[in-house]
């Protein structure tokens, strides 16, 4: 059974995320994974937030997500954005593709820096092998 999928807007989510300096750590490993739990933190001791990376596209053996979500995936990503969904109730970063590298990551986290209004150069991750 899927998880229940939400559309989150950027601006609901907590302040500190567009002005602090954050760090996005896994919690799962990364190497070829279609979903990394993950979570945010703040420089001032701000309170945790659970994030996860999303891969859209994975199909077997049951979808992650629907036809719909997925072409609203593509469609964020084609145009330099990331589409963030509450996904079984956590803040999912989703993007195109079926599993993630180093390199994926990395620009997943950029994408939900500038759509959350800060420079990703604030933005620190933190991967687990």
């Amino acid at each position: 059974m899927r998880a229940q999928v939400e559309m989150v807007d950027p601006f609901d989510l907590p302040d500190w995320l567009g002005t602090a300096e954050v760090r996005w750590t896994a919690s799962s490993t990364v190497r070829g994974a279609p979903r990394v739990t993950g979570e945010l933190s703040g420089e001032r001791g701000e309170e945790v937030l659970g994030c996860d990376l999303l891969a859209a596209d994975v199909a077997y053996p049951e979808p992650l997500l629907d036809e719909t979500w997925r072409r609203q995936v593509h469609q964020a990503w084609e145009y330099g954005q990331v589409l963030l969904v509450g996904y079984g109730g956590r803040l999912t970063v989703a993007v195109p593709g079926t599993a993630y590298s180093a390199d994926g990551v990395l620009e997943s986290v950029s994408r939900l820096a500038r759509a959350l209004g800060a420079e990703p150069e604030r933005f620190r991750v933190c991967l687990r092998l």
